[in-house]
């Protein structure tokens, strides 16, 4: 049986989430403001990044809603759906080539709008990664719009 409090969970940790437990043996940090002793918090309300631009802040809010929404939906759909969509894309040929760009650029779109929401938190070789993939995404649409896949 685990000890409980002892251990830290695992998996990832969300930015309204509580602070890691330090390992045993270090300091506890300050508290913010307030009693120590107090253990109720304040209501927090969304949290959102620190935008650069007007536009971003836009972007965060009018997106808002719809993360709050696609929260909702059981994870395997978020993995199911655009995959389908996805496959769907490629494997059409010849007088539905057309179908298949317009499903492509729906997962690529989906991708771009997600790699928009995450960039200032992610690293330069995630970025890449992920613009490379909606960057390809892209371009195999544009060659179905063609015809030549």
């Amino acid at each position: 049986m685990a000890k409980q409090g002892n251990d830290q969970p695992s998996g990832v940790r969300g930015p309204g989430g509580p602070p890691p437990i330090p390992p045993k043996g270090t300091a506890k940090p300050a508290a913010r403001g307030g009693s120590s002793g107090s253990s109720s918090k304040p209501a927090r309300s969304p949290k959102l990044s620190n935008p650069s631009s007007p536009a971003r802040s836009a972007l965060e809010i009018k997106s808002y809603p719809l993360l709050v929404t696609l929260q909702r939906v059981p994870r395997w759909v978020m993995v199911v759906l655009p995959a389908a969509l996805l496959f769907l894309g490629l494997i059409q040929t010849g007088g539905l080539a057309w179908l298949g760009g317009i499903l492509l650029l729906l997962v690529a779109v989906f991708l771009a709008w997600l790699l928009v929401l995450s960039w200032p938190v992610l690293t330069m070789g995630s970025r890449t990664l992920r613009l490379v993939t909606v960057v390809a995404v892209v371009g195999i649409a544009v060659f179905k719009f063609m015809g030549r896949i």
